[in-house]
């Protein structure tokens, strides 16, 4: 099997499991995004979001790292943004939530120029994934990162609803 079939199966079965995890949620938990009057419209994310009645879940930041343990991408941002995007959906299914539940995002880019960060946020809103930075979202260009050869990191927090008891689901 090709890895591009491989990587269209992975995909199909992550969107399954949002959608599964959306319809067997008890209760609605408001996520309310908005911009605020008087102040630029930001490129592609919102300036704030307020959730009421949620349990919050932390991603610790995602980095470019295979299940091997070995960097993807080096030298190349997007294909990190891929790798850093892969992890954090799996991070999203073990936590029981979906893109459209995360909050707020903050993505790191090692970077020398303006224009690699540019396409790194172009990649992000262009990817399967894209509701993690239509929400809060903060683009920071860094001098380094934790890895050798890491150019993109990934940290996110997601609210999930409470059942009606205010206690976590399951």
């Amino acid at each position: 099997m090709s890895a591009e079939r491989r990587r269209g199966l992975t995909r199909t079965r992550l969107l399954r499991k949002w959608l599964l995890v959306g319809l067997i949620r008890l209760g609605a938990m408001p996520i309310e995004r908005s911009n605020v009057p008087g102040l630029a419209q930001p490129p592609g994310y919102m300036h704030l979001a307020t959730v009421s009645e949620a349990r919050l879940v932390y991603i610790a930041g995602q980095v470019p790292l295979n299940e091997r343990g070995e960097l993807v991408g080096r030298g190349d941002a997007i294909a990190q943004v891929r790798q850093c995007l892969r992890n954090l959906a799996a991070c999203l299914v073990a936590a029981g939530a979906t893109p459209g539940d995360v909050v707020r995002t903050t993505v790191y880019v090692a970077a020398q120029e303006r224009a690699v960060l540019e396409r790194v946020w172009q990649a992000l809103l262009d990817s399967e994934l894209w509701a993690v930075v239509r929400t809060p979202a903060t683009l920071l260009g860094v001098r380094h990162l934790g890895y050798e050869g890491q150019l993109v990191e990934i940290e996110c927090t997601a609210a999930l609803p409470l059942d009606q008891l205010g206690q976590d689901p399951g």
